[in-house]
């Protein structure tokens, strides 16, 4: 299967969703608008307090990796996308970066992204991987973020096992998934069968505690007339 994350359009799209105005991302005063962008408020889950290391998987562009660097000495966020991989690098290097905002068809308007006021560009390293074959020399790390992740995976359960050893004794773990579950990225024998939020308690719960479960809502723009609106399954874990 080619990635779809390698293509132009769902590039802009991903950097519209991380960085775009309320305004650009929704232009009809009648549409769903988050208060705030997604890897925003996914990251936010964590506590404001400082931490050494933490860990992006499935960064995308790279917003929740500058936003967790508020809070974290180092953070490295890791995608399989190259092009994903290779926009956030640009992002932290220059703080800027130009983006095509699809209106209807082939007509597009310029747009910019930014990095974020408050963020620490230096702090944050981006690598292209598979997070189903993470590198053995990773060391451990206070949080690790996963959002909008699991249901892409062709095999999700390995990477649930993997995560025990990414983290320190009550270090924070943060999943998000619409629990879309598409036979095009997970095959069939490799889904859940049960509900998502019991399938994880049943793989998690002897490593780690459930502290939150909640609800994010989330849009992604394709054009000025079509948006893909959902809500993020969120669960909140700490590594016992």
């Amino acid at each position: 299967m080619n990635n779809p994350y390698e293509t132009d359009s769902i590039l802009n799209e991903y950097l519209l969703m991380h960085y775009g105005s309320k305004t650009l991302q929704m232009p009809w005063s009648f549409g769903p608008v988050p208060k705030k962008h997604f890897p925003v408020r996914t990251a936010q889950y964590f506590p404001k307090k400082q931490v050494d290391r933490a860990l992006d998987l499935g960064c995308a562009v790279g917003r929740s990796s500058f936003e967790m660097s508020k809070w974290s000495k180092e953070v490295l966020g890791i995608d399989y996308s190259q092009k994903f991989i290779e926009t956030a690098k640009k992002l932290g290097k220059h703080h800027t970066c130009d983006y095509n905002v699809k209106i209807t068809g082939r007509t597009e308007i310029k747009a910019k992204a930014r990095l974020p006021r408050g963020c620490f560009s230096e702090r944050c390293n981006f690598v292209q991987g598979d997070v189903l074959e993470l590198p053995g020399n990773l060391g451990i790390f206070d949080r690790v973020h996963a959002a909008n992740l699991i249901c892409r995976l062709s095999e999700p359960e390995k990477f649930l096992l993997k995560l025990p050893d990414l983290l320190v004794s009550g270090g924070k773990l943060l999943i998000s998934t619409p629990c879309t579950w598409l036979e095009e990225f997970t095959p069939e024998k490799h889904q859940p069968h049960l509900d998502t939020i019991d399938w994880l308690k049943l793989k998690l719960s002897s490593e780690f505690k459930l502290i939150k479960k909640a609800d994010e809502p989330f849009l992604i723009r394709e054009t000025a007339r079509k948006f893909q609106w959902g809500v993020s399954l969120v669960t909140f874990w700490q590594k016992l």
